[in-house]
């Protein structure tokens, strides 16, 4: 087995200065900040619901579709430019198509009858009803 040297000199004297040019182009191939953009979500619970609350501006009501499949809430919006609009001479046009998708394991807690959203000043609110006849299973172990 032959042992070739490498000569690693412009590291060793300015590391620095390559690793600006490899994060340079590191994020411009790897960062398409449309593509991974996801929105926010805050989750709350109260004694009777869980409240997830989804930051989605620029949307309307019925570029969401919610789903219920098993334990998965599935949230995703597509939204597509219009065509029809008048056409204008830009120079640089970055917003003609959005979508995400979200998921999230609900509990068995949760009761699959008592499903809302709502979608106002760009928040999309969904209330997922408790059940109220589920008792917490705790139950202790004896090391035997």
């Amino acid at each position: 087995m032959t042992l070739v040297n490498f000569n690693n000199r412009t590291r060793n004297t300015a590391p620095y200065f390559n690793n600006v040019f490899d994060s340079l182009f590191s994020d411009a191939i790897n960062k398409n900040h449309s593509i991974h953009k996801v929105p926010g979500v805050n989750i709350l619970e109260s004694e009777n619901d869980y409240t997830i609350e989804l930051a989605a501006p620029g949307l309307e009501k019925a570029d969401f579709q919610i789903n219920l499949k098993k334990e998965t809430l599935s949230v995703w919006a597509e939204k597509k430019a219009d065509d029809a609009a008048v056409k204008k001479n830009y120079s640089r046009k970055e917003f003609d198509y959005l979508s995400f998708a979200r998921s999230f394991v609900l509990p068995e807690s949760v009761d699959a009858e008592k499903i809302a959203a709502e979608y106002v000043n760009g928040i999309l609110t969904i209330t997922i009803g408790k059940k109220t006849d589920v008792q917490p299973e705790s139950k202790e172990i004896k090391v035997s």
